[in-house]
């Protein structure tokens, strides 16, 4: 068995979802997909994506992704947590999963998450063009502790496996350091809406030999403090210098 990691396919773009499409329906039988996250903000789309993603492999395990919230004009009286709930539903109905996974050895788990500023303060510029700020709703009151917050005590009930092997997978950054030397200074007003401090604290719980992520668009494979931290992103196609486009094998039995 090998498991695979990929995020943000955005299948939202016809080239993106062809290449979903082309994957071998034979090559990956025996095989663990991680998908960490922003595949679609589409319903259609996404149940489209997991289950072609389910033929072709033993198991697709998933968290979601920022663009998974977003609500759109047909769901103009669902707020972003119904979304989610809704996500978790149309997960469950294509086959995928988020709930832990275990083969012999080897145990897979999702956190879920979302950014709290712990990275930086967001600027008045990044207000006015970071897409969540206008196609995510949240329920009247909630702020945006409540957010993080909500998500991340959904992450509690997970009972730390005993297996050789673990391995966490979230769609957002656990750290900033996984993005210095990488990032073009022009685009770290970015920072902020990227990941959280708490995402870190919370998988170093679960003493991973490997946690996947996604969000940034930016490919990295580096080890912090005994955890190897790995982002595979698919990404933009004006993003080709920045993501490698293609499965990457993170581990094999």
């Amino acid at each position: 068995m090998r498991v695979f990691a990929l995020s943000d396919i955005h299948i939202d773009y016809d080239a993106n979802a062809k290449w979903i499409d082309t994957l071998s329906i034979a090559d990956y039988q025996d095989d663990v997909l991680i998908l960490a996250g922003d595949a679609t903000h589409t319903r259609r789309l996404l149940h489209w994506c997991l289950s072609t993603l389910v033929k072709r492999f033993k198991k697709v395990l998933f968290v979601p992704g920022n663009h998974e919230l977003w609500v759109n004009r047909e769901q103009r009286e669902m707020n972003s947590l119904q979304k989610f709930e809704e996500v978790c539903a149309v997960v469950e109905a294509s086959g995928a999963s988020m709930q832990p996974f275990r083969d012999r050895s080897v145990s897979i788990i999702p956190l879920l998450s979302w950014y709290d500023y712990s990275f930086g303060a967001p600027s008045e510029y990044l207000r006015s063009v970071w897409m969540d700020y206008y196609a995510c709703r949240w329920p009247s009151g909630f702020t945006e502790e409540d957010i993080t917050a909500y998500f991340t005590q959904l992450n509690r009930n997970l009972v730390a496996p005993t297996s050789d092997t673990v391995i966490t997978y979230s769609h957002f950054v656990p750290r900033t350091d996984l993005m210095v030397g990488f990032v073009p200074g022009s685009i770290r007003f970015l920072y902020p809406v990227l990941g959280s401090v708490q995402l870190d604290r919370q998988l170093r719980t679960f003493n991973p030999t490997i946690h996947v992520y996604g969000h940034c668009h930016v490919n990295c494979r580096t080890k912090i403090d005994g955890v190897s931290y790995i982002n595979n992103a698919f990404g933009y196609a004006s993003e080709r210098w920045l993501t490698s486009r293609h499965l990457m094998c993170i581990h094999e039995m």
